[in-house]
C-alpha cells in the first residue's frame, strides 16, 4: 500500500470517527479538556480523584434536571421552576419524615407532588395557552413560596438514618446520587433515541401542526414531558436533602439556569426538534467542571454569576450558529432536488 493510500485510509477513518461522534460533541469534548487543563494549572487539587467524585456529586442534581429539560426543550417547551421544586421537595420529604411517615412512603408522596407540579405546568401551557416561560415562572414563585410556608422559613433537620443513607451511600466507591444521574441519562436517553415516544418528542418540537396532522397528540406528549421533569427534579431534591441532612427552603436557587445552559451547550436546539442525551451529558460535565473550577480558584461569588451568564450567552450563540448551518444545508438540499427535476 502506497503512502498516499495509507494517508487516505487514515483520513477516511478520522472522518468516520468524527461523523459517528458528531462535530458539535467533539467541540464539547475539547472544551471540557481545556477547562480541566486550565483549572488544574491554577489549582493542582482540581484533578484529584476526590475532587472528581465531588464534581460528579455536585453535577447529579443538575444532571437529573437536565434530563427532563432535554425532553422539554426538544419538544419546544421550557421550565423555570426546577430550583423551587427541588427545594420544596427536600423540605416536604423532611417534614413527612419528622411526622413519622415511613421513608418509602415519604419518597413516593414527594415524587407524586413533583408529578402534580408537572401536570399543573402542562395545564397552563396546554389549556390556558401560556408560553412555557411565563407559565413556569408562575410556578417558580408559587412553589418557592410554599417551600417557605410549610416550614415557617426554617430548615427542617433530618434524623432518619435510612433516608440519610440515600445521600451518603456508595456503590463501587461512587455515591448513589451519581448512579441515579447516570441511570436517568442512560434510560431516558434510550427512550428518546429508540422509542416511538422519543420520536414523537422530536416531531412536535419540529412542527406541532405537522405532528398533529400525523396523528400525534402534542398536548399529551407535552404533559408527559412536564411530569417527567417534575418527578426527576423531586428525586434530585430528595437526594440533595438527604446529603445535606436537612430540607432547606432557600436551596437550589438558579438550578434551572445551570440545567438549561448544560442542555443548550450539549447541542439541544432552543427552538426545539434537535438534540440528544449524549450531548446533554457532556454539557452537564462541562458546566459543573466550570462552576467547580471557579469556586476552587476563589473567584468572587458575584463574578461567578457573570461567568455563568457569559457561558449561557456562549451556549445560545452556538445554538444560533448551528441553527443557521442547518437552515443552509436544508436550503442547499432542496435546491439540489429542484435542479435534478
Amino acid at each position: 500500500m502506497s503512502n498516499v493510500q495509507a494517508e487516505q485510509k487514515k483520513e477516511g477513518k478520522l472522518k468516520s470517527i468524527v461523523s459517528a461522534i458528531g462535530g458539535d460533541k467533539l467541540v464539547l469534548i475539547g472544551a471540557i479538556i481545556l477547562v480541566f487543563i486550565l483549572f488544574t494549572a491554577i489549582n493542582k487539587n482540581f484533578l484529584t480523584m476526590q475532587n472528581m467524585i465531588n464534581l460528579l456529586v455536585a453535577a447529579s442534581l443538575v444532571g437529573m434536571v437536565a434530563v427532563g429539560h432535554t425532553y422539554l426543550i426538544i419538544a419546544g417547551q421550557n421550565d423555570l421552576s426546577p430550583g423551587s421544586l427541588a427545594a420544596f421537595s427536600g423540605v416536604f420529604a423532611a417534614l413527612l419524615l419528622s411526622w413519622g411517615v415511613p421513608v418509602v412512603i415519604a419518597i413516593v408522596v414527594t415524587l407524586a407532588a413533583g408529578a402534580v407540579v408537572g401536570i399543573f405546568n402542562a395545564w397552563m401551557v396546554n389549556k390556558i395557552k401560556l408560553e412555557s416561560f411565563i407559565a413556569t415562572l408562575v410556578t417558580q414563585a408559587i412553589i418557592r413560596g410554599f417551600a417557605y410556608i410549610i416550614c415557617d422559613g426554617k430548615p427542617v433537620a433530618i434524623s432518619n438514618s435510612a433516608f440519610i443513607q440515600l445521600g451518603k451511600a456508595r456503590f463501587l466507591s461512587i455515591p448513589v446520587s451519581v448512579w441515579l444521574m447516570l441511570i436517568s441519562m442512560v434510560v431516558f436517553g434510550f427512550i428518546l433515541a429508540k422509542t416511538k415516544f422519543g420520536r414523537s418528542v422530536y416531531a412536535i418540537g419540529g412542527s406541532t401542526e405537522a405532528a398533529r396532522l400525523a396523528g400525534l397528540n402534542p398536548q399529551k406528549i407535552v404533559t408527559l414531558c412536564f411530569i417527567m421533569i417534575g418527578v426527576l427534579t423531586s428525586l434530585g431534591g430528595i437526594v440533595f436533602s438527604a446529603r445535606m441532612n436537612a430540607g432547606q427552603p432557600a436551596a437550589n436557587v438558579n438550578l434551572e439556569f445551570d440545567a438549561i445552559t448544560a442542555v443548550i451547550l450539549g447541542g439541544v436546539s432552543f427552538t426545539g426538534g434537535v438534540g440528544s442525551m449524549g450531548g446533554t451529558m457532556l454539557g452537564v460535565l462541562l458546566i459543573q467542571a466550570f462552576n467547580t473550577g471557579l469556586i476552587m480558584v476563589n473567584v468572587p461569588t458575584f463574578w461567578q454569576y457573570v461567568a455563568r451568564g457569559a457561558l449561557l450567552l456562549f451556549a445560545l450563540t452556538s445554538d444560533y450558529i448551528r441553527k443557521e448551518k442547518r437552515n443552509k444545508e436544508l436550503l442547499a438540499a432542496s435546491m439540489k432536488v429542484e435542479s435534478s427535476k
